[in-house]
């Protein structure tokens, strides 16, 4: 958790080697993903899927073929089967109806409901979610919701998940961390965090005005020199 332009999409970066680190280890299942080969990365790749912040769907693609993308490139399954895994993920996320649509024919929420279809589509290990409840409606987010909890606590998928909405948080989370000014202002459960000292965690998890994380990022000190001629 924490506030936007914080780095927590930098931090899933990391962890799934879309970014190398400049300095110290990413550790996943124990593996330095700085190390690895390409090919090991990409072997890695295969236990993880991914739900971008903005969806990120092909837009020349049908909705079917969107979550049908990683099972052709990556098994050998028939069409057959790959249809029925398809449709079984959609029906997961309410959106069976919609296969033959094409992204551009949907809503943002649910152009994000069929990127956490696409994500789910190779029964991942890991599922990192960046800021999966970004513009669903309240039916949708409870639907979202038990999905994950579901997956996590029905099939043992381990879930990473980026996100200020700290109800969401608070129904899933079995371990928070909470990011600000570089660093890891605080980690535990939530109500560990609820219960923290820490001014930033309190306006952030309270939503308070008043505090020590600023509303105004601080300008660029050419941009100030530039105003003061």
């Amino acid at each position: 958790m924490g506030v936007s332009g914080v780095g927590k999409t930098t931090v899933l970066q990391l962890m799934t080697g879309h970014l190398r680190a400049a300095e110290g280890q990413v550790l996943v299942d124990d593996q330095d993903i700085g190390r690895m080969s390409a090919r090991a990365l990409r072997r890695l790749r295969l236990r993880m899927g991914f739900l971008f912040q903005q969806s990120a769907l092909f837009t020349d693609l049908t909705v079917f073929d969107n979550v049908a993308f990683a099972l052709r490139e990556h098994t050998g399954l028939p069409e057959s089967l790959i249809r029925i895994l398809v449709l079984m993920k959609l029906q997961s996320v309410g959106l069976r109806g919609v296969a033959e649509l094409m992204p551009a024919e949907l809503s943002g929420g649910m152009a994000r409901r069929v990127a956490l279809a696409r994500a789910i589509a190779m029964d991942p290990d890991i599922l990192f979610c960046d800021e999966p409840f970004s513009g669903l409606d309240p039916v949708s987010i409870g639907v979202v919701v038990r999905l994950l909890r579901q997956m996590n606590e029905a099939l043992g998928i381990t879930v990473i998940l980026v996100s200020h909405d700290v109800p969401e948080v608070e129904v899933l989370a079995h371990r928070c961390f909470m990011l600000a000014e570089g660093g890891v202002a605080a980690a535990g459960t939530f109500a560990e965090l609820k219960r923290s000292s820490s001014g930033i965690v309190q306006q952030f998890m309270n939503g308070t005005v008043d505090g020590p994380i600023p509303f105004h990022v601080p300008a660029v000190e050419y941009f100030d020199q530039l105003l003061r001629r």
